[in-house]
């Protein structure tokens, strides 16, 4: 096992990392979680898979386990599914000496995070991320939210957890498309933060690519790593933590522009990525060779197509509504060299479009291509 410490005080906790290690968890539930009753969320998917495994590790820590099982995917973090939990805590007598447990992916952690933030003002809550998404981003780092239909996480909170425990094993029932919509967060980290973790990766593509378990453990420790590193300094994104959101401009505006139901969360990051490469260059932020190694490793994950009936005038009126524009500017953060991002808001609306035009006319391809 790794053991990764977000340091924030009394708020401090740390993210275990291992394979096989599920007869540990009961021991370390015990001692972050005040013993008593505990809502377990999950989807359906997750939840035939490592549900029963999970309500034994939990009654076998002493917990009273009521489970609260939503449907898989984007379409489920909204406020009606978080209204559901409340009703499910509210019948299962759930006080705030309880806590809620969040088995699953991006979608259950943020969700379950969110209603945890919100219900009672606040109870504990632990995160046992299942895809490798989630493992490397979202269970890190307290963002808690719920989509409005008008943009992604727009309601929500900085709420951390009492642990997040990374159980290697369930990356071996995530589907290949799940893996590779979390590859890119993991790109992600080493194109805009971490010139080793790049190198690393761009070494042991394959050892990555066929879920080598010691390579995936060093990997996601690294990446880890990295975000409690930027959390720590700045806990509610105040400064050097919007470096993470690399991708996540254009990204989040995909997303919102198909109503959440075309993209995984990192196929639409790892378009944005492309799209922030293709900005640095335009404000030449980025050598031609720079932007080629980038791109590059970006085309071993591969981009997903637009849908045909997308249009450049839908993703930039998802862009107006992103949660992190300054005024009228859309803030990017961009690349400045191969492990190394700034923060920027000087791209113009012109620059946008071109870019989205090579994505949205050429089948994603052209955000791949360099015009040097």
């Amino acid at each position: 096992m790794k053991t990764v410490k977000v340091e924030l005080a009394e708020r401090s906790y740390e993210i275990i990392v291992g394979s096989n290690m599920w007869e540990n968890l009961p021991a370390a539930l015990k001692e972050v979680l005040r013993p008593g009753k505990v809502l377990l969320v999950s989807d359906e998917n997750v939840f035939s898979l490592y549900g029963q495994r999970a309500i034994g590790i939990l009654q076998e820590a002493g917990f009273k386990v009521f489970p609260a099982v939503i449907p898989p995917g984007e379409g489920s973090k909204t406020l009606y599914r978080a209204n559901e939990l409340y009703t499910a805590a509210i019948k299962a007598g759930l006080d705030r000496k309880t806590a809620f447990i969040a088995l699953g992916g991006g979608v259950v952690g943020d969700l379950a995070g969110f209603a945890a933030a919100t219900y009672l003002r606040g109870v504990d809550f632990v995160q046992i991320p299942t895809t490798l998404l989630a493992q490397v981003d979202s269970s890190v780092g307290g963002k808690v939210a719920v989509n409005h239909e008008l943009g992604k996480n727009l309601v929500g909170a900085f709420y951390q957890p009492k642990l997040v425990w990374i159980e290697l094993e369930t990356l071996t029932t995530l589907p290949r498309r799940e893996f590779l919509a979390g590859a890119a967060e993991v790109v992600k980290y080493g194109s805009a933060l971490d010139l080793s973790l790049l190198e690393s990766l761009e070494k042991n593509w394959p050892a990555f690519w066929e879920k080598d378990a010691s390579f995936l453990a060093e990997v996601i420790t690294a990446c880890c790593r990295i975000k409690a590193e930027i959390v720590s300094q700045d806990e509610k994104e105040k400064g050097i933590r919007a470096l993470l959101n690399f991708g996540h401009t254009v990204g989040h505006a995909l997303e919102a522009a198909t109503s959440y139901r075309y993209y995984l969360h990192g196929e639409a990051v790892l378009i944005g990525m492309a799209a922030a490469v293709q900005l640095a260059l335009l404000l030449e932020l980025l050598k031609p060779d720079e932007a080629r190694r980038l791109l590059g490793f970006f085309a071993r994950i591969g981009l997903k197509e637009a849908p045909a009936s997308l249009t450049r005038s839908e993703v930039l009126a998802a862009l107006k509504k992103d949660k992190k524009r300054s005024g009228k500017k859309s803030i990017f953060v961009l690349p400045v060299g191969p492990g190394r991002a700034g923060i920027f808001d000087n791209v113009t609306s012109s620059m946008v479009a071109a870019v989205l035009d090579r994505y949205l006319h050429e089948k994603g391809q052209g955000l791949l291509a360099l015009d040097v």
